[in-house]
């Protein structure tokens, strides 16, 4: 039997829910406590991209790679950060430069993921090409919201990929780091990837796929010129030939618990967990306006409306986390091969934790809109555009009512579980941290409506972190403690208490952290999103990178900082970032951003490493690793966007 090389810091096969402790981690390096493993320093790997220049080389590598991936513990997804060491300690015994670290790296996750990926049928695999093998001159194919629709010219191996894995069965996507991806596999249609790109792009689109436990195979591209480019064609065919062997999941995912989060907001869902009281007319079919809701009974339509809204889209992040951290301190099942019954079986306290946390956030975008004077949210007028202002107030307000009401709801919150009743103690330490959060995201809130509609520009860098310490920390804080308390049942030994902090102090570090990349990637630009740099320098909102500046600048600097942000300045939005960026760079705000993320992910991580057990421990890592994507700065394209809100 091969050595099993185990270097998952998250799930070990023996976690069981008695584990339920926090610990602080061991300052001894020779400490035999395989719970408080901490994670390596992190390491950049974005000039590590190099590809082996022959096929022989390529080849030799490969099986390597499949040998080293057939050690490795295979009862979790690896962190980057393991993969990585797991690479160069290949490439080191190989007596191979460094620079093939990447591409070795995406070589032993598909050997590692390859076992995983037989045991799902290739109608429910994803097959991912890029753009870049098109042959650019005289490519026929159009572009659509989902990516390119590939013509049967011959002119580049993409038709021959996309027929033989149609032909099998596969969903095809053509599209180049598409964030469809992940909406495709959240949403239930797939429940596997393999695909084709640059090693950029695979480092940047598959990074947050692999976390999640979601088994994927990728063949990197032979250069990363994205124009005519090409790849080991025999590798992809025999990709997309893998065959399917039944199989029982071997490795957890996070993937089923993703799916209950969003499945939570389905009408039916919505329905069942949380009844309406006014009315059956239904609701998130895609057709509310004026005119629907105007043939209502008066005091039906604010709750229908509330209801439509909550079905909508979004990402479902928090309510995630809440089920996430239930599971984690609850023995993990519903990451495991038995996931589809665990989650069944949720608590009906916990799911109605979770959508009410959900909506708590639907309520604050609603409010956010009209503040903002958004025209859309989730690609729909915002409310207060359809409805008016005083109408979405009061939808906003109705869903804070509501988000209160699933958990205060005694009996409800039993639910399924009457047999064993969710604590009466627990259910009161949630509404306690909600209301908590509620608050301080009020006070972060307000800080920054002051701060953008007042006549001082100034701001200095603690005053920002201040900010967003209560915008963004409290969401995060409170998604993670409830489902930590609830998963703690009665708690007569009083350990959630020691939860709380430890949770706060991570959920501080890293919802600041998220703050800054915000703010970062807000000034960079998102082409993925088509979003424009510059939003909020002419929003007028508050930021790290501003107040860096004006700390830094001399005086006559900071005063033509100040001015481009006036909304008189003559400039047009091009200009204003062009000198605004000129200054941040004057003034190193990038550099100093990224290193403060960098301290702020430390400070999370070593909280996270003081936990048990060792299910929530990943599950931390897990957010920090997704939540904390660092953007490139690169000069964007910019479009008109408004003036920045007039002083008073």
């Amino acid at each position: 039997m091969p050595e099993v090389i185990g270097l998952s810091t998250g799930f070990s096969p023996t976690d069981t829910p008695a584990s339920q402790t926090v610990t602080q981690a061991s300052s001894d390096p020779a400490s035999s406590d395989a719970g408080t493993v901490s994670r390596s320093k992190r390491r950049k790997t974005s000039h590590l991209k190099e590809v082996p220049e022959t096929l022989e080389l390529r080849e030799s590598l490969r099986a390597r790679c499949e040998e080293v991936a057939d050690r490795l513990d295979r009862s979790v997804p690896m962190t980057k950060d393991e993969l990585e060491q797991v690479a160069r300690r290949t490439l080191e015994e190989a007596d191979l430069p460094e620079s093939l670290v990447g591409w070795v790296m995406v070589m032993i996750s598909t050997s590692f993921w390859r076992h995983a990926l037989e045991g799902v049928p290739p109608e429910r695999r994803l097959f991912l090409l890029p753009h870049c093998l098109k042959h650019a001159e005289g490519c026929p194919a159009e572009y659509d919201e989902f990516g390119m629709n590939c013509k049967e010219c011959g002119a580049c191996s993409i038709a021959d990929f996309r027929g033989l894995a149609e032909e099998m069965g596969y969903r095809v996507l053509v599209a180049e780091g598409s964030p469809v991806v992940m909406k495709i596999i959240v949403g239930g249609y797939v429940d596997a990837v393999v695909g084709v790109a640059c090693l950029n792009v695979l480092e940047k689109a598959i990074d947050k796929v692999l976390l999640a436990g979601i088994p994927c195979m990728a063949v990197p591209l032979l250069s990363s010129d994205c124009r005519n480019t090409k790849v080991d064609e025999a590798w992809v065919d025999q990709m997309i030939r893998t065959p399917y062997t039944p199989a029982k999941q071997e490795t957890r995912s996070y993937v089923h618990l993703m799916r209950a989060a969003g499945d939570l907001f389905a009408p039916e869902t919505l329905d069942e967990i949380a009844p309406r009281l006014r009315g059956k007319t239904p609701f998130g079919t895609g057709d509310l306006s004026t005119e629907s809701v105007a043939a209502m009974d008066a005091i039906e339509a604010t709750e229908h409306i509330a209801y439509d809204f909550l079905a909508r889209g979004g990402k479902h992040s928090r309510p995630f986390i809440t089920l996430a951290a239930y599971d984690a301190m609850t023995g993990g099942e519903c990451t495991g091969s038995d996931a589809a019954r665990a989650i069944s079986k949720l608590p009906n306290a916990v799911r109605r934790a979770a959508l009410s946390i959900e909506t708590f956030h639907k309520a604050s975008l609603v409010h956010d809109d009209i503040e903002d004077d958004d025209a859309y949210r989730y690609g729909q007028p915002s409310l207060h555009k359809v409805f008016g202002v005083p109408t979405a107030i009061n939808v906003g307000d109705f869903l804070v009512g509501m988000g209160y009401r699933l958990l205060s709801d005694r009996a409800a919150m039993c639910g399924n579980n009457a047999q064993t009743p969710i604590d009466a103690m627990a259910q009161i330490d949630v509404m306690d941290c909600l209301a908590a959060a509620h608050m301080r995201l009020g006070e972060g809130q307000g800080a920054e409506l002051l701060w953008r509609d007042g006549t001082d520009r100034r701001l200095t860098p603690l005053d920002a972190l201040k900010i967003y310490s209560l915008k963004t920390s409290p969401a995060f804080e409170a998604a993670l403690f409830s489902g930590v308390r609830l998963g703690c049942g009665d708690d007569s030994e009083g350990k959630a208490e020691q939860y709380r902090e430890a949770i706060r102090t991570f959920s501080r570090n890293l919802g600041v952290a998220f703050q800054i990349l915000n703010d970062l990637g807000d000034f960079a630009g998102d082409d993925d999103n088509k979003l424009s740099a510059g939003g909020d320098i002419f929003g007028g909102r508050p930021t790290l990178l501003w107040a860096l500046a004006l700390e830094s600048l001399d005086e006559n600097d900071q005063q033509q900082l100040l001015e481009l942000a006036h909304a008189d300045c003559p400039l047009s939005d091009g200009e204003r970032l062009t000198a605004v960026r000129r200054l941040y760079e004057k003034a190193g705000v990038f550099e100093t951003a990224f290193r403060l993320v960098d301290k702020h992910q430390q400070r999370a991580e070593q909280v996270a490493d003081t936990l048990e057990p060792d299910a929530l421990r990943r599950l931390l890592y897990f957010l920090v690793d997704t939540v904390l994507e660092r953007p490139e700065i690169k000069t964007p394209n910019v479009v008109a966007l408004g003036v920045a809100a007039s002083a008073v």
